[in-house]
């Protein structure tokens, strides 16, 4: 199974992920940035555009991936990407569903006020890349097919991964951490994240 979450940035995917995986054994996470990350640092700068995701290799890469992780891993897959346009959506995830990969989409969703404090919270200012995202993120994950929508407003990163697990039929494991080391283990995700080129 594939647990793809979905969202704007500061929707809350990365810390979502990491507590999944986390809590599944046997999980693993893979990160889909990682292949536009290689593919911007081996091309001409004459190729490269604004969001990798505009480029096929991109698109067909993360297919390939994920088609041999679904095949060759026992466990669910967690992928923490935000990716909004129908036709890229369906490129990767349609296409896994049409060749019966269990994809389990979830799309987080925050008001634009909340994503903003989020991002503000984690460094991006207001014109950010992230930032300057989120009117067109917010708008388009309401669309039908971006389903299942969770508003994680209100919600703790916890309550967010206990409703995804519960959704797609997993049983998460007890956290038993406490305050402290939760607040600890999520600013050590939130540093580990950050792009420093």
């Amino acid at each position: 199974m594939i647990i793809w979450l979905n969202g704007a940035f500061g929707a809350g995917k990365t810390q979502t992920a990491h507590e999944l995986h986390n809590r599944l054994p046997g999980s693993f996470l893979y990160d889909p940035e990682n292949v536009g990350y290689f593919l911007r640092k081996n091309i001409p700068d004459s190729m490269r555009s604004g969001d990798f995701q505009n480029l096929s290799a991109w698109r067909e890469c993360n297919l390939s991936i994920l088609r041999m992780l679904d095949a060759h891993h026992k466990g669910p897959i967690i992928v923490p990407m935000t990716l909004v346009v129908p036709s890229y959506f369906d490129e990767i995830v349609g296409e896994l569903r049409r060749v019966g990969v269990d994809v389990q989409h979830f799309a987080l969703c925050a008001s634009k006020e909340v994503i903003l404090k989020r991002l503000r919270k984690r460094g991006d200012g207001a014109q950010s890349w992230p930032a300057l995202q989120a009117d067109r993120c917010v708008e388009a994950l309401l669309s039908p097919v971006f389903k299942h929508h969770i508003l994680t407003d209100t919600l703790t990163i916890s309550e967010t991964a206990e409703r995804i697990a519960a959704m797609a039929g997993l049983e998460l494991i007890p956290d038993n951490r406490g305050k402290v080391r939760k607040a600890v283990d999520r600013i050590r995700t939130q540093v580990k994240h950050i792009r420093w080129f």
